[in-house]
């Protein structure tokens, strides 16, 4: 049951079978200026702690069903640095001990005085605050815990902070890969932040947005004359990124002749503009981003393997969100509250359907399609966003929606071991293409989704014909 949600101040749960109980704290901290909801039994509360995490939660320890310690331990899975303060009717050391046990930050004895409650949830309130800045886990720093707000709480994020941390005092070159949409630009941006060159500046460049006749000049750039229309001397994307970072997004759509200059720049440590002579020493730092396997491109001749080896002196692979479907519902919370803010709207949450429809659906692409996808259900929706809000439809992943068949010979008149041999060619036969429809014909893609190695799905591919 969802009571008074307001847009600012801190958001409180309060958890509680005494319905008036329930009303009046509500009431209380709603005047103090915070955002409350009350719910009267375990799995509610935690349906409304799924939809929104609260920043302090407020729990009656002895309610029907589940009881308040089993609440405050599922809770404290889906955020263990959450307060909570349990309200018992009876105070004693004993009873304290047992709340600082099961994780609780405090304890409420009934009856209390409404200046406790508001004393109480005051400190835990500032507790919380204290640790999200002083005390981040894993020793973050609060840029850490900046860029974990951005991304989500995940294990997969965390994976990400270790390794941009690990790189980031250092001058290596970085591949960072990942799908479309996944973050891989919020990850560079974290390197240089965190970097020696943090004063300097971050110049990104979209390799696939400039066309093959001007990225040279763009990287490089030219001396006035160089070509019909350079009528002035301009410096190129290195030469603006002097002490600072560079950042190559899509990096595999250089052409194999701007390769063979880059390579040379990262060499050399210096860059010759297009008519130039002369060239100019360059100081800073490359971050390269790529949605697609670059060793494989490598291989493949795609990308010249040296400049391959010269860029990856560290990789970070940022996971598509698929494959990180803890972050889904923060990231929804997140773009929903940054849109009711947008558009002066107090959409509330998200239905159990939704939720379901969330986790269901596949993200092609990714954070950035979620971010298009909730913040379109924010317009259109009045109190909370349902599945019928959600401008997507549910993608069913390949498997073995199929019956097997047996070709040509009817197979009672076939040995046992033919009639396998037939009935598992089909089977993969029909898998593979199902995975590379889905993967609109992405070989890694597909190689990834079957898991398999990239050599054996192009083996497949030949042996069905599907080439």
């Amino acid at each position: 049951m969802i009571g008074t949600l307001m847009n600012n101040g801190s958001h409180i749960l309060i958890v509680d079978d005494d319905l008036d109980l329930c009303h009046m704290l509500a009431l209380l901290l709603s005047r103090a200026g915070y955002a409350t909801q009350v719910s009267h039994d375990g799995e509610d509360a935690l349906r409304l702690g799924r939809q929104r995490l609260p920043d302090a939660l407020l729990l009656d320890v002895k309610m029907p069903g589940m009881d308040g310690l089993e609440v405050l331990n599922s809770f404290k899975k889906l955020d263990p640095d959450l307060p909570v303060i349990l309200i018992t009717a009876h105070a004693s050391i004993a009873g304290s001990v047992a709340a600082v046990k099961a994780g609780a930050f405090d304890y409420l004895a009934k009856p209390f005085e409404h200046r406790e409650v508001l004393r109480l949830v005051r400190r835990a309130l500032a507790e919380r605050e204290r640790q999200r800045r002083v005390c981040l886990p894993l020793g973050e720093t609060p840029q850490d815990a900046r860029l974990r707000e951005i991304m989500g709480p995940s294990s997969a994020v965390s994976r990400i902070i270790c390794e941009l941390n690990l790189v980031a005092g250092s001058e290596f070159n970085v591949v960072v890969q990942g799908e479309t949409g996944a973050g891989k630009e919020l990850v560079a941006r974290a390197i240089h932040q965190r970097s020696r060159r943090a004063k300097g500046p971050f110049v990104p460049v979209d390799c696939g947005a400039i066309p093959e006749t001007l990225i040279e000049s763009e990287l490089f750039g030219y001396q006035k004359g160089a070509f019909t229309g350079a009528d002035r001397p301009k410096p190129g994307k290195f030469e603006a990124s002097q002490g600072g970072t560079l950042f190559l997004d899509e990096i595999a759509n250089l052409p194999l002749a701007a390769q063979a200059k880059l390579l040379r720049v990262l060499q050399d440590k210096a860059c010759c503009r297009l008519g130039a002579t002369r060239p100019v020493p360059i100081d800073t730092r490359l971050v390269a981003a790529a949605n697609k396997n670059l060793h494989e491109l490598a291989t493949a001749g795609l990308l010249r393997e040296d400049l391959y080896f010269r860029l990856n002196e560290f990789s970070i692979t940022v996971p598509p969100l698929r494959e990180r479907k803890d972050d889904i519902p923060y990231l929804a919370k997140r773009f929903l509250d940054i849109t009711n803010r947008e558009l002066n709207k107090a959409v509330k949450g998200f239905s159990e359907s939704c939720l379901e429809a969330l986790f269901a659906y596949n993200w092609p692409g990714n954070v950035r399609q979620l971010r298009s996808v909730i913040r379109r259900a924010v317009l259109v929706a009045d109190d909370l966003v349902t599945e019928r809000h959600l401008d997507i439809k549910r993608t069913p992943v390949p498997g073995l929606a199929f019956t097997p068949k047996v070709q040509g010979e009817p197979w009672l008149e076939l040995p046992l071991k033919e009639i396998v041999r037939r009935s598992v060619f089909s089977v993969e036969k029909e898998v593979l293409t199902e995975a590379l429809k889905y993967t609109s014909g992405n070989k890694s893609k597909a190689a990834r989704l079957l898991h398999i190695d990239y050599k054996t799905i192009h083996t497949k591919i030949k042996q069905f014909g599907l080439i």
